[in-house]
């Protein structure tokens, strides 16, 4: 499988490829960036392990280089600042992913090729580059809350000292300030979250603000998220390239479940070689039912803003 990754000479980009390169599924890694040096210099650094890893192959170019990709990861934006949400970017993201996607439609993609957007805020660009026309709606899906859900998972697990593999919480809607957790089918080792020694909703609920601000403290920490995001992208891809069925938050384009339609934001969706195979409509409360549906509406809002 051939996975380029524009944005492939910056933080999140090159935290990717080596999140694949350490995974080993996919064989050809393509970097573009508008730094042809950073992306040149990361492929060869990354192509200096091959012997120890994989023995993928590496390389860099300009958009003739993403020719025959099976999937093509868009990492390029501007960072978000410390006390900028997401959608916040919208005003200075937009006009340079127009640009990667008229580029992008030059390029001679496969009839089961995919785009994973990653650049925020994200649910944003995916309808965007679903709207560009350049591949059919579902071959084309937004990282969505992949990140958000591994955050949770991982500062619930290290609340109450569990393994983060036992545990099983999802963050839907929005990646962003109005993402839902959904506490009804959350779970460690098959058992109620509840069922934790210690546990209070309190408590969950100070874990959930803590994701929701994780990537501005970061950020704040050390200048941009890059690590988790770099795993949270090889989830996906890695489903795609193995064709494996994973159910995954991703985002991608709405028709109906929970009666939300004509976003592009995060439900349990099933990622297979083509991108998003299928959408399910996941049984919650009624205020995460409702909450899902405000974090639509607010999706909404915005994209008529940009109009």
């Amino acid at each position: 499988m051939k996975v380029s990754i524009i944005g492939g000479g910056g933080r999140v980009g090159s935290d990717a490829a080596f999140a694949l390169q350490v995974t080993g599924i996919v064989r050809d890694i393509v970097l573009l960036d508008a730094n042809p040096d950073m992306a040149a210099g990361e492929a060869l650094d990354l192509r200096h392990g091959s012997a120890l890893v994989g023995g993928q192959f590496f390389s860099s170019g300009d958009y003739s280089a993403l020719d025959g990709s099976d999937c093509v990861v868009i990492t390029a934006g501007l960072r978000r600042k410390p006390d900028e949400s997401r959608l916040d970017l919208i005003n200075r993201n937009v006009g340079l992913f127009k640009e990667i996607l008229n580029s992008l439609k030059q390029v001679k993609f496969s009839q089961d090729s995919t785009i994973l957007v990653v650049s925020n805020p994200v649910d944003i660009l995916t309808l965007l580059a679903i709207n560009a026309g350049i591949l059919p709606e579902h071959q084309v899906i937004g990282l969505g809350t992949v990140l958000d859900t591994s955050r949770f998972r991982s500062l619930l697990a290290d609340s109450f000292h569990v393994n983060a593999l036992d545990i099983n919480a999802l963050i839907l809607g929005e990646h962003g300030d109005s993402m839902v957790p959904i506490w009804s089918s959350a779970t460690v080792g098959g058992a109620n979250i509840a069922s934790i020694p210690g546990w209070t909703q309190g408590k969950g609920d100070a874990i959930f603000a803590a994701t929701k601000t994780s990537g501005a403290e970061v950020i704040r920490q050390k200048g941009g998220a890059g690590r988790a995001v770099g795993m949270s992208i090889a989830e996906v891809v890695n489903a795609m390239a193995l064709d494996s069925g994973r159910v995954l938050p991703v985002s991608a384009l709405q028709k109906g479940a929970l009666g939300v339609d004509g976003v592009s934001y995060s439900m349990p969706t099933v990622v297979g070689r083509k991108g998003a195979v299928e959408i399910w409509e996941p049984q919650v409360s009624e205020a995460e039912a409702e909450g899902l549906r405000k974090s639509a509406q607010n999706l909404k809002d915005t994209w008529a803003q940009i109009q």
